[in-house]
């Protein structure tokens, strides 16, 4: 089995590219097939890979510029990929990596984050949500064009895995799938992080700084709440962002895998107010014995076990509406119940979700999957 591994990019520190990496390690042989990559942007594992980008590396330099630059050359410079040598295609992503030129008869499996956002749901990015009447008239054509290219690709691949049941109904409904999405959640790499005995009074955000991630919200609240917080991250909305915050706000950006596992193990609680497709970020607070305080949607309701009767056996504490005095409340609730929550349960749950698991799961997918395609008879046109 010649077996091939692709993703969208490697340009920053985030889930997709954990899963990336996660494919590495249970085809440490394989290539990478990516449209860019940068090195210090992403995880230092990485530069032990077989990593092949597209012509597009010599002119991109930032995650920023490279999502910029999608359509038309992002697309363009995935589909200039020749994957047509190999037996077995596994891609993650959500918009360009099923772009690569497969052959017809290999195995292509997609790990499907969530169908390619800007395509399907543009609303949760503030340059359309925002935008006037003839800019939304462009972009409503140039994303009509997007859709249906983002659709036939979809096409392709033989299985699609998704990370929740949310995710895969998604799915269905923007690729028209029949077939049996497979859930498979993704990864936390538990051995990264640990447990303090003694968390300081500070509150946690890590995430990109862009529209969707509501981190806006949550500097509106601590502005009202005058608590410390700390957000890790960069993105799009970054300096109007930084604008709004008070004193009690620091940020912190292009930090090691230590220093940011220091910061989780000593934060009071960590605070998640999006509604994430699955999230990570909360799965490693878990990971160093915090709990969360999550807008209670999306995947937090498959890996989070929010507080009912007793906070020894829960991970967070969930707050009901996307707004300043929801989350203000929750951190409230919050305040009086901190120390009955416990660490240890709480490591314990996020190392359920750890990534020798989503390995192991992977490989029995793939092998099985493979299996069942070499025994299907070819198809004579």
């Amino acid at each position: 089995m010649k077996i091939a591994l692709v993703q969208d990019g490697l340009m920053c520190r985030a889930g997709g590219e954990q899963v990336a990496l996660c494919f590495h390690k249970a085809y440490p042989d394989a290539p990478i097939y990516t449209q860019c990559y940068q090195p210090h942007l992403t995880f230092p594992e990485f530069q032990g890979c077989d990593i092949r980008t597209t012509w597009l590396q010599r002119f991109v330099r930032t995650d920023d510029t490279m999502k910029k630059l999608f359509f038309p050359l992002g697309v363009m410079a995935m589909q200039s990929h020749d994957l047509t040598e190999y037996d077995v295609v596994l891609m993650s992503g959500t918009h360009c990596a099923k772009y690569v030129k497969v052959n017809p008869r290999a195995l292509v499996i997609s790990y499907s984050f969530t169908p390619f956002r800007l395509a399907w749901n543009p609303e949760s990015y503030a340059q359309y949500a925002e935008s006037g009447w003839a800019v939304r008239k462009v972009f409503d054509m140039v994303l009509k064009r997007l859709r249906s290219i983002d659709f036939r690709a979809a096409q392709r691949p033989n299985h699609f895995v998704a990370m929740t049941d949310e995710t895969a109904d998604r799915l269905r409904e923007s690729y028209q799938l029949n077939g049996k999405i497979e859930i498979i959640n993704p990864p936390v790499n538990a051995t990264n992080f640990y447990v303090s005995n003694k968390p300081k009074s500070y509150y946690l955000v890590v995430s990109r700084l862009e529209y969707y991630k509501k981190v806006d919200l949550v500097i509106e609240a601590f502005n009202q709440l005058g608590y410390p917080l700390i957000v890790v991250g960069k993105g799009l909305q970054a300096d109007e962002i930084k604008a709004m915050a008070s004193e009690n706000v620091t940020f912190k950006s292009g930090l090691s895998a230590e220093e940011l596992a220091e910061l989780y193990a000593n934060c009071r609680a960590f605070i998640f107010p999006q509604h994430e497709d699955y999230g990570i970020t909360p799965l490693e607070a878990n990971a160093a014995g915090r709990p969360v305080i999550a807008y209670g949607r999306g995947g937090v309701l498959a890996t989070q076990i929010p507080v009912s009767d007793d906070p020894a056996q829960a991970t967070a504490l969930f707050f009901d509406e996307q707004t300043v005095e929801s989350l203000v409340e929750a951190i409230r609730q919050f305040e009086p119940i901190q120390h009955r929550f416990d660490s240890a349960f709480i490591r314990q749950h996020a190392e359920q979700f750890d990534e020798t698991h989503f390995i192991d799961q992977i490989r029995e997918f793939v092998g099985r999957k493979y299996r069942e395609h070499q025994a299907e008879p070819i198809s004579v046109s």
